[in-house]
């Protein structure tokens, strides 16, 4: 939907500097931005964009200073406000009517809340219950005495495994696997024999699942996914492990089995934990680490292994200096040689 500058300011809370009647149809990226949209600034390594961005407004925090052509939208919180104009100016969400698709195939025994969209070619196995509604887009897998909350959403290729549940408000992204075993084999005779993974995946409130990303059932018990978390695409959840609520864990983040991860905690893309391993409330851990022993609450760790973050920089910038070192060392060497030479 359109509205004018000042219009948006009002929803969003914010203070206009500039011509605040013209136009917004859409929102864009700074560099991207045409003459009908609305940007924001948050980081201030893009400030120079701001020089040269068409946009007609850009939202940006209160305190920010410097030069651009655009009309200026000051809030507290840039990429919260930015966040919500969002949702206002671009396109509509699409919309699914209730209904169970004719190509859907429906086990018996199923509790199906009110106002449920079961879309082409999913299938929804004996006693699962789904809540109000709750949409499966396409292609879903809901397995037996699967229990599915409220106003959850899940696309094309996700699947849960039997007996796991699902909380309300759940997203599930494309090809995300809820409930496949956990890796656990014991060797006998220099042969891998399985043993039996015989727990099950609990998801709580508000969780959202990434493409591609895998959350292993427990070997027994539960692997728990606490209310809030937000996992991106590709990430490996291993079997018992728990994650608090409110943590976010980026890209190609692995985690090994039976680890906790606290509340509130950020797990950097292509991090990994091992197992075993706490890692505490509300600590973040940099891209990449690896990360080998407990994690105290509230820290901030990076490298491999993972260590607190500034003896991981003076460690890098060390090791940045190797060549340097080499070099040096190799000229004493020539030196030393010299002067033994002569005696």
């Amino acid at each position: 939907m359109a509205m004018t500058i000042q219009e948006l300011a009002g929803r969003l809370g914010g203070r206009v500097v500039g011509d605040a009647s013209r136009e917004i149809q859409g929102v864009a990226a700074l560099d991207q931005a045409g003459e009908g949209d609305a940007s924001f600034l948050s980081n201030s390594r893009y400030s120079a964009l701001m020089k040269e961005t068409r946009a007609a407004a850009v939202i940006v925090n209160e305190t920010w200073q410097g030069e651009t052509s655009a009309v200026l939208i000051r809030v507290k919180n840039a990429d919260a406000a930015f966040a919500q104009a969002a949702v206002w100016l671009a396109r509509p969400a699409v919309q699914f009517r209730p209904g169970i698709h004719s190509t859907a195939v429906i086990g018996e025994d199923v509790e199906l809340g009110r106002d449920v969209c079961i879309g082409p070619y999913c299938v929804v196995e004996a006693g699962a219950r789904i809540g109000d509604r709750t949409v499966l887009v396409a292609n879903c897998y809901i397995g037996h005495q699967c229990e599915v909350g409220a106003d959850c959403r899940f696309y094309p290729l996700s699947s849960l495994r039997e007996y796991t549940r699902v909380g309300s408000r759940v997203i599930l992204h494309n090809g995300a696997v809820i409930g496949s075993d956990g890796f656990g084999y014991v060797k006998e005779g220099g042969h891998w024999k399985k043993i039996p993974q015989v727990g099950i995946v609990v998801l709580g409130d508000d969780v959202e699942i990434g493409a591609n990303t895998t959350v292993d059932r427990a070997r027994f018990g539960v692997t728990r996914i606490a209310d809030g978390v937000k996992i991106d695409n590709l990430v490996q959840v291993a079997h018992n492990v728990t994650i608090g609520e409110d943590t976010a864990i980026a890209a190609q983040v692995g985690i090994a089995g039976s680890s906790h991860v606290g509340a509130r905690v950020q797990l950097g893309g292509q991090a990994g934990v091992s197992g075993h391993l706490k890692v505490g409330n509300d600590s973040v851990v940099g891209g990449q680490a690896g990360v080998l022993k407990d994690v105290p609450p509230a820290s901030f760790v990076s490298g491999y292994p993972a260590m607190p973050h500034d003896e991981a920089r003076k460690a890098h910038a060390h090791m940045m200096r190797l060549p340097e070192l080499k070099q040096r060392v190799a000229e004493m060497e020539k030196r030393l040689k010299a002067v033994e030479e002569r005696l």
